[in-house]
């Protein structure tokens, strides 16, 4: 798994989750410190990321300063940029090794602007190489190079009991409101389900859930 590759103990692992109703969601681990959400880019989203986004603009939101969000601009990067979201924003839960390029990298980084932190992540050959490495060995075959990827990866994470939506190709966080560390998954797969919804036509939707180890 990449991130173990990038010195994070098993102690926590990313895992699918099968369905969204509730007795599916009751098979998931305990406890869920960060959501993934793998989805097809499609032109009614870009819509409504543009019509997001302007709105946003105009009335400002309350973002918690403990937040840790990174720009993406690196292409095809955003299962990097997930991770990285993903476990920035729960240091306090996971466990890493004393040489982890990524526990570094979130240090090095920690104090940084969201653009700031793309443009060292550019630099960072550690991560960006296990990445690649990774992304060979989970291929079964490559895509051709006139094969438009448009799948993307977002994070959904808890950060001072508010939930909050971090993709790097948003100017900002996203808060989808209150949550708590016992209602986390069904809050975020409620956001999950706004995003189906937008493309019913589509079925490349894809959640992981980073749970506590339960062995």
């Amino acid at each position: 798994m990449f991130v173990n590759c990038l010195g994070m103990r098993p102690t926590w692992q990313f895992g699918d989750v099968y369905g969204l109703d509730p007795e599916l969601l009751s098979m998931v681990p305990r406890p869920v410190c960060a959501v993934l959400l793998l989805f097809p880019v499609t032109e009614k989203y870009e819509a409504f990321k543009q019509e997001e986004e302007e709105k946003l603009k105009g009335q400002k939101q309350e973002v918690s300063p403990d937040v840790y969000f990174i720009k993406q601009t690196i292409g095809n990067a955003c299962g990097t940029i997930g991770l990285i979201h993903a476990v920035a924003n729960n240091q306090a839960h996971l466990d890493f090794e004393p040489d982890s390029p990524l526990k570094k990298f979130i240090e090095q980084t920690s104090k940084m602007t969201s653009e700031e932190r793309a443009t060292f992540l550019e630099k960072d050959e550690s991560i960006r190489v296990t990445h690649e490495s990774s992304a060979q060995e989970g291929q079964t075959e490559a895509p051709s190079l006139d094969e438009k990827v448009n799948l993307h990866f977002i994070a959904f994470v808890n950060v001072a009991g508010q939930l909050y939506e971090l993709d790097g190709r948003k100017p900002f966080p996203i808060g989808h409101g209150k949550t708590s560390e016992d209602t986390f998954l069904e809050d975020a797969v409620e956001v999950c389900k706004v995003f189906m919804a937008r493309d019913p036509q589509e079925v490349r939707f894809t959640i992981i859930a980073l749970s506590k180890d339960a062995y």
